[in-house]
């Protein structure tokens, strides 16, 4: 296998968007050729330099709202990271996309975050595959037995990276010159969950890189103040970006009603949601034993 060129698109209020990005610059299967941050404040371009600067990874960074104001970084990173210099992007975000995908046209682009970097994104360039953190199947796509308790029921729910920019999710879903879309889907993430068991799992790697003991360091922090662990959204879309099977996919179709969204089965749309997800599997990939 070669190795995966991937753009991360992410934010900064959830602990596991650092950890997606940690753990991407860790894997040796894959190129991490671009930041883009929502809305990318200085001090989340800063975090993200400077782990980048401490994995001796020089890349661009973009931001979607360049010279925003507000801080959008956690006080959970600031315990976990410590003190973070503000830093300038190098362009707004959706150039940054275009540019990087120019130079690597095979790339795949991994968002975990609301789809403003993606919201200019020019129809006259193609991206290949786009992996997202995001959507919901319901039970007229998911078989019974992989239903989760909460979601039985239901075919539609809000999903909050679709739901941060709407316009631009239900675009991106339809684009043409997005060749396959996979999502990483709300009914799947919910039953994968970062707990002590799952730590264990980590801890023999947590020196095998700067940003893989980065990781571990962060979950260390957030167990120790929830113990019941957290819901691992974006680090699985990773896995599958990396091995699409640690996932089970269905091709559908991707709507949106009453701000929830949904799925319909169809073939021959190049859109598939994930069903079900391998926890193991994404374990031996995240850290670097499979994929």
């Amino acid at each position: 296998m070669k190795p995966i060129d991937i753009i991360l698109d992410m934010e900064t209020a959830d602990p596991d968007d650092v950890m997606t990005l940690c753990l991407a610059i860790h894997h040796p299967m894959v190129r991490l050729r671009a930041v883009t941050v929502t809305p990318g404040t200085d001090e989340q371009v800063g975090l993200v330099r400077h782990i980048l600067k401490q994995s001796e990874l020089d890349i661009p960074v973009g931001s979607y709202r360049i010279g925003y104001d507000k801080n959008c970084v956690s006080g959970f990173h600031y315990k976990w990271i410590g003190k973070i210099q503000e830093a300038s992007p190098d362009d707004e975000g959706y150039k940054i996309i275009e540019h990087t995908i120019k130079q690597f046209p095979h790339l795949t682009l991994l968002t975990g975050a609301p789809l403003k970097n993606m919201s200019k994104f020019s129809e006259d360039i193609q991206l290949e595959r786009w992996v997202a953190q995001g959507g919901f199947a319901g039970d007229n796509v998911v078989p019974e037995s992989y239903r989760l308790d909460k979601f039985k029921g239901m075919l539609t729910c809000p999903t909050f990276n679709f739901n941060g920019d709407p316009s631009t999710a239900e675009r991106l879903l339809k684009a043409d010159n997005v060749l396959k879309k996979y999502m990483v889907s709300k009914n799947v993430c919910h039953g994968v969950v970062y707990d002590a068991e799952m730590h264990e799992q980590f801890e023999p790697f947590r020196h095998d890189s700067y940003a893989m003991n980065l990781a571990f360091k962060g979950m260390d922090i957030y167990l120790k103040r929830k113990p019941r662990g957290k819901k691992f959204h974006d680090p699985l879309a990773l896995a599958a970006a990396i091995e699409l099977s640690v996932c089970e996919f269905k091709e559908v179709e991707m709507y949106r009603k009453r701000g929830g969204w949904g799925a319909e089965l169809k073939t021959g749309s190049n859109t598939f949601i994930s069903i079900k997800a391998d926890t193991s599997k994404m374990i031996r990939i995240l850290t670097g034993q499979e994929g």
